[in-house]
């Protein structure tokens, strides 16, 4: 189906329902597809909020609000297990930062830190790829550090050389706006920044808007799990040459190349607890993917799933994408709960789709744009450090990353 019959598909959905979600085929690698996934919930269709301050998971239906559990994981297998085997049914959705209650991540309290929405027979179209722009950077808005960035900068870097943690990604939130239209800020910036994990997701006045480039886990029909982690990203250039040079200095420079190492071992070690034992590999070790803004260092993991471990259970067991906390992960979450100023909410969590016949499709929630119920919106922007890293260079490299997230909302 062309373009037009796409938009018109789902500027009528998000007009007639709260729950709606629009996982966007128009993204700018061949691996990603160029299939839409639509779906609208009626009010009998089933919903799940999770709340992480109050520990409550929330089942949606009609009228009803019904506080069901509290570990949304736990009550998502459990719905879906309700429908095993039917490939019709897909739940659709994201997981927050907070979305495990046994790590140490703040809760988002301005919104739910996670959101599932069941749907039989989503709208499935085909199309061509979203056009993209010239990657020329819009002018970055400051690139003084601030003295609060500085800060944490230094507290991380005690933990580094104290030897409590390898690598950090050290990130924070800025609000960009208040009661901006979700599809038109969204349709901005896929025309801006297609990425293949694209789409926008609306829940009772809690919106995500994602044109993230980072693969978090795919589960194919023979049970292989294949996760894409990213570490390691620098801007492209103004013209072919600076362009080209940009390239090859990602390729080739060890302070970039030993960040992707380190998670990606990280992630091994993550599917080597869910996966038969020998399966795990890595096809493919730093390969550099280049998109409208950024050149980004991508590796591939994958590992058979045991038979014993279930869907929910393996995207549980990475939670969050290493590439979002760092190595050790569960230190390094305490490190990142420590020294951040804000919660981190929809950023850093997972979204897409889970099926009920096991297949299951979700990238990393970065370059994104999110809002809970008081219409508040924000980005998360930050980058990987390690003991080599320099403030003003960390500080510039989150402003870049985020540069075309601010020009979707301005």
């Amino acid at each position: 189906m062309a373009e037009e019959g796409v938009l018109a598909a789902v500027r009528d959905g998000f007009a007639s329902s709260d729950r709606a979600f629009w996982l966007d085929g128009g993204g700018s690698r061949d691996w990603s597809g160029r299939r839409s996934l639509v779906g609208v919930l009626d009010p009998g269709d089933v919903s799940l909020s999770f709340d992480a301050t109050r520990r409550e998971v929330t089942r949606h239906r009609d009228d009803r609000d019904e506080v069901v559990g509290d570990d949304v994981f736990a009550v998502l297998e459990e719905e879906i297990a309700r429908d095993a085997g039917d490939p019709d049914v897909h739940w659709v959705g994201c997981f927050g930062y907070a979305a495990r209650p046994d790590l140490p991540a703040r809760p988002w309290a301005a919104g739910p830190d996670a959101i599932w929405m069941r749907c039989r027979s989503p709208l499935l179209f085909d199309h061509g790829r979203v056009p993209e722009r010239s990657p020329r950077q819009p002018p970055p808005h400051s690139t003084q550090v601030p003295g609060w960035y500085d800060e944490a900068f230094t507290r991380v870097q005690e933990q580094l050389h104290a030897g409590n943690t390898y690598e950090v990604n050290l990130t924070y939130r800025e609000e960009v706006g208040l009661g901006l239209d979700p599809l038109e800020t969204y349709l901005r910036l896929r025309a801006t920044n297609p990425a293949p994990y694209a789409g926008l997701l609306s829940h009772r006045g809690t919106h995500l808007l994602s044109s993230s480039p980072e693969r978090y886990a795919t589960l194919d029909r023979h049970r292989w799990l294949e996760t894409k982690p990213i570490k390691g990203t620098t801007q492209r250039g103004q013209d072919a040459e600076t362009d080209a040079r940009a390239r090859e200095q990602l390729a080739t420079d060890a302070k970039f190349r030993s960040e992707n190492l380190m998670i990606v071992d990280l992630l091994r070690n993550d599917l080597s607890m869910v996966c038969e034992p020998g399966t795990v590999t890595v096809p493919v070790l730093m390969a550099v993917e280049s998109y409208a803004s950024v050149h980004q260092l991508v590796s591939t993991v994958r590992g058979r799933l045991r038979d014993e471990v279930t869907t929910i259970g393996a995207l549980r067991a990475l939670f969050p994408a290493g590439s979002m906390t760092g190595a050790p992960k569960l230190r390094t979450i305490e490190v990142i709960d420590a020294v951040e100023t804000s919660p981190r909410g929809l950023y850093s969590g997972a979204f897409g789709w889970i099926c009920a016949d096991g297949r299951a499709d979700l990238g990393v929630v970065i370059r994104s744009l999110f809002a809970g119920p008081d219409g508040a919106w924000r980005y998360g922007t930050g980058g990987a450090i390690t003991v080599r890293s320099d403030v003003r260079e960390e500080w510039a490299e989150t402003l870049w990353k985020a540069q075309r997230l601010r020009a979707a909302v301005e």
